[in-house]
């Protein structure tokens, strides 16, 4: 009877185990899902961001510096995406929207730009880039929350800790 109790005791311990690691591993596979439609942003972005920096050079040779920061940048989001690292990602991403932003600044007064066809779709397309950027930050931000929330939470910490899952960080940029 004993041993009945004992084994019906573990079934039910082992079974509450694997509804909970089951759990944060659906909130785990979130966040890299979450992650991954970051990263297909970024990777859009990166694609779209030298056809504007280019426009802007060709018709604006006095801004070739802001120009430069713009490319620079772009170039430290992409590494620090590739890398999966949120807090570089965050800061080469705050890097990026200043440099993009001063460079966007000096082409409002450019008339030559302004008139372009092509740069007109390429700074919508940026944009609406960059919005949905944010969105999807957001999104990545609150799966990482509820997935460190439940980490924190007992039991739950004994079987992330078991199962080597730890709180992943949250994607700050300006």
């Amino acid at each position: 009877m004993t041993v009945a109790v004992l084994l019906a005791v573990a079934a039910v311990l082992a079974a509450w185990l694997l509804f909970v690691h089951r759990g944060l591993a659906r909130l785990s596979a979130a966040v890299a899902e979450a992650w991954s439609s970051v990263d297909v942003l970024l990777v859009q972005r990166h694609d779209e961001l030298p056809r504007l920096v280019d426009l802007c050079r060709e018709r604006m040779p006095e801004e070739q510096d802001s120009a430069e920061r713009v490319l620079k940048a772009r170039l430290a989001v992409f590494r620090a995406a590739g890398r999966r690292d949120v807090a570089a990602l965050g800061a080469a991403e705050s890097s990026l929207q200043a440099a993009l932003a001063r460079l966007l600044r000096a082409a409002d007064s450019c008339p030559a730009l302004l008139d372009a066809e092509e740069f007109r779709v390429l700074r919508t397309r940026t944009d609406q880039i960059g919005a949905a950027l944010g969105d999807r930050r957001e999104l990545y931000n609150s799966a990482v929350n509820l997935l460190n929330v439940r980490i924190r939470q007992l039991p739950h910490a004994l079987v992330a800790r078991l199962a080597g899952l730890r709180e992943a960080p949250l994607l700050e940029f300006c």
